[in-house]
């Protein structure tokens, strides 16, 4: 049986705690599944809703002690720094407005950070929260979390090989219908996704089009240099973006084409990638998440899959199970809190963490996440005009 590398190190789980992703949310119960996957982490405490009587019965119900139970993350984060079996990294799945807040205080009171994306709602705070982590020198690990799939990881590895020659275009898209229906009421719970205040100055960017964003970086490496953009709303009467579209230009002269969208009736999830360089493309479709497709120049197609043929060493660190067997999107997830696992206890003890662990999203991808947000916005508000990222 494989060693578990944190416990190996420190001789116990990481001491978790919890911001957000109390009774409903979605995302709130993947990441506590995430963080449990290989046992690298013990949820100890946890604020699951500004509602401090409901965040308590929620934190009771995934097991928190009641000796561990806080009316307030401030308290939270004052009373956990202070113990000396105290949690040590803090896990944040709150709505996009309080981000910044949670994280900031987090760092200031000595907790590395586990955050959802995007990072803040806000460029000016994406910057000084980067800071932050700079100067505390802690660990901070965004959720991008399709990074963490195996073919993903695949993806990335040939192109840092050489397999793709040199990048000269990228074509990706994140389509979805959620959002397809006229506007009607919302449960509370989901409120605030369609407030532009607390949601972000766009909607569909800070929701979708930072994920695919950072899934062309990841993959191939390039930072963006300009865009051309239009933003939106397709659905009538709706007071929130749900569609983006822009044209790329890459530091190396590479070209591609984005275009996201909520509101695409009868889709799904249907996140997509194509990478071209000189010597042949790559093309990965999240919905088929198992299938990495390589098309040589003058050589037959090829399809890749995890654990399978040709896996290099990134990819396959990102796999649990032998090949032929179906891996997604909670193991994406988990792959990068355990990631991030392995660079806060490194840190921790003042080891040198394995090289392959550190791929996951930081707080510099949240912050060119945020200023690729900001670039749309400002292009498409001057009629697409080309506009520095």
């Amino acid at each position: 049986m494989e060693l578990n590398p944190v416990i190996s190190v420190l001789g116990r789980r990481l001491r978790l705690a919890v911001i957000g992703g109390g009774t409903g949310s979605f995302i709130g119960a993947v990441h506590r599944q995430a963080a449990r996957l290989d046992n690298r982490y013990e949820i100890v405490t946890g604020i699951l809703s500004s509602d401090s009587e409901k965040s308590k019965q929620a934190a009771l119900q995934i097991g928190i002690a009641p000796n561990r139970l806080y009316a307030s993350v401030a308290e939270m984060l004052a009373a956990e720094s202070s113990r000396s079996d105290g949690a040590e990294v803090a896990a944040i799945m709150t709505p996009n407005d309080s981000h910044f807040e949670y994280a900031m205080a987090a760092l200031q009171h000595g907790f590395d950070v586990i955050c959802d994306k995007p990072m803040t709602s806000a460029l000016a705070e994406s910057e000084a929260l980067h800071k932050k982590v700079q100067e505390t020198g802690l660990v901070f690990c965004l959720t991008h979390n399709y990074t963490g799939y195996p073919m993903v990881r695949q993806a990335k590895a040939m192109v840092e090989d050489g397999q793709l020659g040199t990048i000269r275009l990228i074509q990706v898209e994140y389509v979805q219908g959620s959002k397809a229906d006229e506007e009607k009421p919302m449960p509370d719970v989901i409120t605030w996704k369609y407030d532009p205040i607390r949601s972000g100055p766009s909607r569909v960017m800070s929701d979708i089009g930072t994920h695919a964003h950072h899934l062309m970086r990841f993959i191939s490496g390039l930072e963006l240099e300009e865009v051309s953009a239009e933003i939106g709303t397709i659905v009538p009467n709706r007071v929130i973006h749900d569609f983006a579209g822009a044209l790329l230009r890459f530091e190396n002269g590479a070209r591609g084409v984005f275009w996201v969208t909520q509101a695409a009736a009868g889709m799904e999830n249907r996140l997509s990638i194509r990478v071209s360089g000189s010597k042949g493309t790559l093309e990965w479709v999240q919905e088929f998440p198992q299938a990495l497709s390589f098309k040589p120049l003058h050589a037959p197609a090829q399809n890749r899959t995890p654990n399978g043929p040709g896996t290099l060493p990134l990819a396959a660190r990102a796999s649990r199970i032998a090949a032929g067997h179906p891996e997604g999107f909670h193991e994406g997830f988990a792959n990068l809190y355990a990631d991030a696992s392995e660079a806060i206890s490194a840190r921790r003890t003042g080891r040198q963490a394995n090289p392959l662990a550190l791929y996951f999203p930081n707080s510099w991808d949240g912050l060119l996440g945020a200023r690729f947000v900001n670039s749309v916005i400002e292009s498409s508000n001057a009629n697409g005009k080309w506009t520095k990222c």
